[in-house]
Parts: C-alpha cells; structure tokens; sequence
C-alpha cells in the first residue's frame, strides 16, 4: 500500500468531517496517525519524512500558542485601558469639558453658548437650532467669520423673538467661503459633568442634560467663562 499523500485544505471535508479551510495541530497529528496506519509494510515512511513531518506538527502547535498568548494580551491590554479610563473618568465630575457633540441646555431666562470650529474663514455661516422634536426653532446667519474655534451666544428666542422653555435643544453649523464652496464646521458641547455611567465596560459622561464618550472629550478646563472676542451674538 502506498503512502497516503498530502491532505489539502478542500479534502479535509472527507477525511475528518470538518469544513474548516486551514489545518490546525488536530488536523496535522490526525494526519500523521493516519499516515502510520497505512502505511505500506515494505515501503515504509522514510524516517527523515517522519522527522520533517513532526517538525511541521511542532511548529503548528507553537504558531498556535503564540496566537492564542497574542489574543490572551490584547485582551488583557483592552481591559487594562478601559480600566485606566474609567477611573480617569470619575476625577472629571464637576469639571468643565469641551466635547464632540450638538446639544445645549437652555434653562429659565438664560442664554446658552453654541461651540463650533470652523476649518477656514467662512464669508457667511448658518446656524440652526431645533427643539427635542426635531423642528427648527431658530436660524441664525453671520458674515465674514474667521475659522478656528468659535462661539455663538444664543439668547434663548426663537425666531419671532419668544422666549422657548427651558429644555434640550441641539444645532448644526453650514458654512460657505467667498466662493461659494462648503467649510468644515464641527459642533461641540460644553459644560461640567454632572456625572458618569458605564455601559459595556466604557465610561458615558452626562452634562447639559445630555450624554458624551470619554473618547470624545477634547479639552478640560475652566470653559465657562466668557470666551471673549470668540462670541457673536
């Protein structure tokens, strides 16, 4: 009886039942008995063939050690990182945080500050602002605005000049250059972080009546002073 050759990925089906497309150190040792058993008397495996056959089986069994102590650390490091984060994330209550987002809260006869960065100087700039419902309450346009960051002192009103109840409000920025062509504009909220939950391991903090990921914080500080020359209103 002759040798029984190589099993390639598509046999593999056949001989152990499996549909998987790569040969783990299972496949190889199943491989390797099943050589032996069948192997011719008279002709048998040629002991440098047994050899070369086991130095493959021995290096499958260390590729695949070495990938499950790879995922075993990445593991370990995801872990690490989000516990490093959550309990940053507990020293930020009742601090001042800029952040990734559109959402404002108007309170009783006040005013709120909508954030925004403009990537370029903007020959006009729109601003909207809609309700929890989603319908625009107030637009606001501004000519000639310089890019960075900005600030815009909204005074509480819609567009007829009422005052809106306090509650949630959220707002985008459009803007244009002298050419007509679309600037970048990113909004962001600020305000303290009144507090934290955790969901899936991560840290969500709530300010404004509102929630933001720890990943979308981009400045800590005294942030609600008065901006100064970064105000129109």
């Amino acid at each position: 009886m002759n040798e029984i050759p190589p099993v390639n990925p598509t046999a593999q089906q056949d001989l152990f039942g499996t549909t998987n497309s790569v040969l783990g150190k299972d496949d190889f040792l199943k491989i390797l008995v099943t050589q032996l058993r069948h192997q011719d008397p008279v002709n048998p495996i040629k002991s440098e063939e047994f050899a070369a056959q086991l130095a493959q089986f021995s290096s499958v069994e260390q590729l695949n050690n070495i990938n499950t102590n790879l995922e075993n650390s990445n593991q370990l490091d995801l872990l690490l990182n989000q516990a490093i984060n959550n309990t940053m994330a507990t020293t930020l209550i009742g601090h001042s945080v800029r952040a990734l987002g559109n959402f404002v809260s108007l309170k009783e006869d006040g005013s709120v500050y909508l954030n925004y960065n403009l990537a370029g100087q903007a020959r006009e700039v729109t601003l909207t602002v809609r309700d929890e419902s989603g319908d625009v309450v107030r637009t606001v346009t501004l000519s000639n605005v310089e890019g960075g960051d900005r600030v815009y002192r909204w005074d509480g009103k819609d567009d007829e000049g009422k005052r809106l109840p306090a509650g949630r409000y959220s707002f985008s920025v459009q803007a244009t250059d002298a050419s007509g062509n679309a600037v970048d504009a990113q909004t962001f909220v600020a305000g303290v972080i009144d507090s934290i939950r955790y969901q899936d391991g991560n840290a969500i903090l709530l300010l404004n009546g509102g929630e933001v990921n720890l990943a979308d914080v981009v400045e800590i500080g005294n942030l609600t002073d008065d901006p100064g020359n970064k105000v129109a209103d």
